[in-house]
């Protein structure tokens, strides 16, 4: 392409190069990542979706801590590995927050400790490399134990032990569940990874569901209700509570 020239005859340049203006914003990186391991209380306020994210972005906020902010997003985010059943009890939940700068350990610790939404806690964090997969897409599992209301009597304990066993053994156990405006029917055995009966001080029936993108996630409420139809009555329960989060990295 030929040069243009202006009246006075010196070369303009080339008038398709973009002004500065046109040039897009360059964004930079996260500088640091941490992990944070939180708990939840069943009887903490009842929150979830944007709701959930709001709390967690005003607490971010308060905290200041250099949040880094992704382009288009003004404000800071939490990302959790994976959603938390309302009335869910929480042990081990899973959320990255980045950061713009480096901050050492104590610092986050004590700012994020300060100003957690009510009704959680934070257990744990770590430094993780920032380009590391999204937590989101390497949930592969989830633990609950599903806390019963009382020590079941010989043949209670019989029946739900009989219960636990047929769905181990069955080849599929299909249920319908809610999706939008209707019925949806799915394989809650392929969602079941495994089932016990624990009758230690707390007695509980402890399982392991699937987290998959094209199966759908296993529900422990619907291996409750699984195992109530086949005991010829729903089980009477404390609490459900999700112990830990699976990653596919995980060793067993």
């Amino acid at each position: 392409m030929e040069p243009r020239s202006g009246p006075d005859g010196k070369d303009t340049g080339d008038s398709t190069a973009p002004s500065p203006s046109q040039h897009p914003a360059v964004v930079e990186p996260p500088r640091q990542r941490w992990r944070l391991v939180l708990a939840r209380a069943s009887d903490g306020p009842q929150l979830a979706g944007r709701e959930l994210a709001d709390a967690w972005e005003a607490a971010l906020d308060a905290s200041g801590l250099p949040i880094h902010r992704p382009a288009g997003r003004p404000r800071g985010r939490v990302a959790f590995a994976a959603p938390l059943p309302l009335g869910v009890t929480a042990e081990r939940e899973l959320a990255d927050v980045a950061l713009s700068r480096r901050v050492p350990l104590w610092r986050v610790r004590e700012a994020l400790t300060s100003h957690l939404p009510v009704g959680w806690v934070l257990v744990d964090l770590f430094d993780v490399w920032p380009g590391a997969p999204p937590l989101a897409g390497r949930v592969v599992a989830a633990d609950y134990r599903i806390e019963l209301m009382d020590v079941p009597d010989r043949e209670h304990l019989e029946r739900l032990e009989r219960a636990v066993r047929t769905l181990l053994e069955s080849n599929e156990l299909i249920r319908t569940r809610q999706k939008g405006d209707g019925l949806v029917e799915y394989d809650l055995r392929r969602l079941l990874v495994e089932i016990a009966l624990d009758l230690a001080a707390t007695p509980a029936i402890r399982v392991r569901t699937r987290i998959h993108p094209e199966l759908g996630t296993g529900r422990p409420e619907e291996v409750l209700a699984e195992l109530g139809e086949r005991m010829g009555g729903p089980l009477e329960i404390r609490g459900i509570v999700r112990e830990r989060l699976v990653l596919s990295d995980d060793a067993r």
